[in-house]
C-alpha cells in the first residue's frame, strides 16, 4: 500500500470532516446504530427469527441497494438453501468461535445466493473492530491505494484472503486514529473510501478491460474447490443479470426430461406462452455430458436459446464438439465467464445508482 498516498487522503478527509461537522456526526451515529442493531441479533436470536424478520435483517443492508425488489432475494435465499440452514450458517458466520477464514469458506460453501458484499458487511456491522466491508468500492479504494493482490472477482476471495483485506483495513484505521477519527473501526475505513476514494478517474477502472494481449483467465479444472466457486457464482450471477433484464430467473432447475440446467431466463409473451433461454456453466466434467443435457433441453418448445458458459479456451473445445452433434450445430451460443462477470459488474452499478433515487417504491 502506498502509505504517503494514504496519508495525502486521510489529511484531506480530516480537513473535510472538520469543515462539515453536521455530516461527520451524521455519519458517526449512523455507524453506531447499524452496529448496534445487527450486534442485537445475537446467535440464539438468529436462529429463532422469523421470516419477516430475516426480510428485515437482509433488506436494510447497503448490498440490497442493487435490488428494486427486495424480497425477491430474500426468498430466492429462503428457497434455495432452507430457512433453517440459513438461519443456522448466519449464526455461525457472525458468532462462531472458530477463526474467521474457516467461517467464511464454510459459509461461501454451505449458502447459496449470498456473496462476499452481503457476508462482509454483516461482518463488519457485528465485528467493526476486526472485519472489513468488501465489495466494489473497497476494491476500488484499495486499488488506487496500490494494495496488491486484490480478489477482482467472488471466487478469489476466501476466508485467508478476507482476513488479509481485514488486517490492510486496520492499518487505515490505525492512520484515521492517529489522525484523530474518535471511531476509527473498520467500518468508520469504510465511510472514509466511500467520501474520499471514490471520484470518477477511480470508479471508470473498475470496467476498464483489460489490455490487448493480456492473457484472459483459464479455468483450472484440476482446482475442484476454486471451478466449483467458480461455477456457483457465474450461476448465480447470471440469475442477477436476466433479473435485471426482465426475466423471471431460477437455478439448478428442470426444463425438460434428463435435462437440468445451471439457470434460466424466462418470459412470459402475452397469451402466447413461454420463452426460456438456458444457461449451462462449464468449469470441470465432461464436455460430452455438458452437451447432451443441452440437446434434451430442447425437447422443451419453450426453450429457444442454449448457452454454454465457460472460458475461452473450453469454448473452441465445446465449438468442436457441438459441430458433430445433430440438432445442437448452429443452435448452441457461447459466453465467456470473464465477460458474464463485467456485465453484471456493470448491471449492478446501474441498479444501485437508479434505485438510489428511491423512484419505485419498495416492495413486499
Amino acid at each position: 500500500m502506498d502509505k504517503a498516498l494514504l496519508e495525502k487522503h486521510v489529511a484531506e478527509y480530516i480537513q473535510k470532516i472538520s469543515s462539515d461537522k453536521v455530516t461527520y456526526e451524521q455519519d458517526k451515529k449512523e455507524r453506531a446504530e447499524r452496529a448496534l442493531y445487527y450486534q442485537s441479533w445475537t446467535a440464539v436470536k438468529l436462529e429463532s427469527m422469523t421470516e419477516q424478520q430475516l426480510y428485515e435483517f437482509i433488506s436494510q443492508l447497503w448490498a440490497m441497494l442493487i435490488w428494486g425488489n427486495k424480497k425477491y432475494v430474500v426468498d430466492k435465499l429462503i428457497a434455495d438453501n432452507t430457512f433453517g440452514k440459513l438461519k443456522k450458517e448466519l449464526a455461525r458466520l457472525l458468532w462462531d468461535k472458530e477463526s474467521i477464514e474457516k467461517r467464511w469458506d464454510r459459509f461461501r460453501s454451505n449458502i447459496k445466493g449470498m456473496g462476499p458484499a452481503m457476508m462482509s458487511e454483516l461482518l463488519c456491522h457485528v465485528h467493526p473492530d476486526e472485519c472489513v466491508l468488501w465489495n466494489r468500492r473497497a476494491y476500488v479504494g484499495f486499488n488506487y491505494l496500490g494494495v496488491a493482490g486484490l480478489p477482482r472477482y467472488d471466487y478469489q476471495l476466501n476466508g485467508k484472503k478476507y482476513k488479509e483485506l481485514s488486517e490492510t483495513a486496520k492499518l487505515i484505521a490505525k492512520e484515521l486514529s492517529a489522525k484523530g477519527v474518535a471511531d476509527a473501526t473498520l467500518l468508520a475505513v469504510d465511510y472514509f473510501i466511500w467520501h474520499e476514494l471514490q471520484f470518477e478517474e477511480n470508479l471508470s477502472q473498475i470496467h476498464k478491460k483489460a489490455p490487448i494481449g493480456d492473457k484472459i483467465p483459464v479455468i483450472d479444472a484440476k482446482d475442484a474447490k476454486t471451478s466449483e466457486f467458480i461455477h456457483n457464482e457465474i450461476r448465480d450471477k447470471l440469475a442477477a443479470i436476466g433479473q435485471w433484464l426482465g426475466f423471471s430467473s431460477k437455478t439448478e432447475i428442470k426444463v425438460a426430461e434428463g435435462s437440468k440446467v445451471d439457470a434460466i431466463w424466462e418470459a412470459t409473451i402475452g397469451n402466447m406462452g413461454r420463452v426460456i433461454y438456458a444457461f449451462e456453466v462449464q468449469t470441470k466434467g465432461s464436455i460430452d455430458s455438458l452437451l447432451l443435457n443441452l440437446l434434451k433441453s430442447l425437447n422443451n418448445p419453450a426453450v429457444q436459446g442454449i448457452v454454454a458458459v465457460t472460458d475461452s479456451e473450453q469454448i473452441e473445445t465445446i465449438r468442436k464438439h457441438a459441430a458433430g452433434v445433430s440438432g445442437l450445430s448452429g443452435k448452441l451460443k457461447f459466453w465467456d465467464y470473464t465477460e458474464v462477470l463485467q456485465v453484471h459488474e456493470a448491471l449492478e452499478a446501474v441498479n444501485e445508482a437508479i434505485n438510489r433515487l428511491g423512484l419505485v417504491p419498495q416492495s413486499f
